[in-house]
């Protein structure tokens, strides 16, 4: 068993939920969850290279048979939902595969994961339940008929959720992302950032910054974005 707190990300093998684990490793055993097994192996190696300890998880997150079979008896301080898609299109040109594949990841998922882990935070007194939503959350716009909707919705469970378990020593955390640069929504990440889009680790930094406040304190709602699209960005 590992001797560091354990920190369990979903969406780990791209974009913010890599990040988040990379940021985590530095502090915590890091369970990294997503689809792809080639690519988290490649991350664990990383983690593993850096002095850190990881676990790559193989999961499909919307299908709850399996994340009750590979959650069952891990005993995680910190969980990271993170993994979310969006397909980005009038809703007249949206497919039925398309919605119900936003409410899977972006809403069921949330349930399946959420409820395998949070029975032992609530039975320990602590743990920290972080949810990437976005600002999305509180800003419709056109193409976002579902999406948005998702995000909403992330908004109400994370507060709801938050005031549910607060008195058995469990935080709830939502941080909210601008435009991140990764594969969301079939873009190809660029190191450049055109149009003024966040980095990956700019997201993961706040997770990090949630996650390490003292055990008394609760940052409950976090909104990141770039300071100005038109903005040249150094470093």
């Amino acid at each position: 068993m590992p001797d560091r707190p354990t920190a369990l990300v979903t969406g780990a093998s791209r974009g913010i939920g890599r990040a988040a684990v990379l940021r985590l490793a530095a502090t915590h055993h890091v369970v990294a969850a997503a689809r792809h097994a080639a690519e988290l192996d490649e991350l664990a190696a990383e983690v593993r290279a850096a002095g850190g300890t990881c676990d790559p998880l193989a999961l499909d997150v919307t299908d709850p048979a399996a994340v009750a079979r590979a959650l069952d008896g891990l005993a995680a301080d910190v969980l990271v939902n993170n993994a979310g898609v969006g397909v980005l299109k009038p809703f007249l040109e949206l497919t039925p595969d398309d919605w119900r594949r936003m409410l899977d990841v972006n809403v069921n998922a949330l349930y399946h994961v959420t409820r395998a882990l949070l029975p032992g935070m609530v039975e320990r007194g602590r743990g920290h339940v972080v949810i990437v939503g976005s600002i999305a959350g509180r800003s419709a716009f056109a193409g976002g008929a579902c999406y948005a909707a998702t995000k909403w919705f992330v908004r109400g469970f994370a507060e709801s959720l938050m005031l549910e378990v607060r008195d058995a020593g469990v935080k709830v955390s939502v941080v909210s992302p601008g435009s991140v640069d990764t594969h969301f929504n079939g873009k190809t990440p660029n190191p450049t950032r055109p149009g003024g889009r966040l980095d990956p680790d700019d997201v993961a930094a706040a997770i990090a910054y949630v996650v390490a406040t003292p055990p008394e304190v609760l940052v409950h709602d976090v909104e990141v974005r770039i300071l100005s699209p038109n903005r040249p960005r150094y470093g």
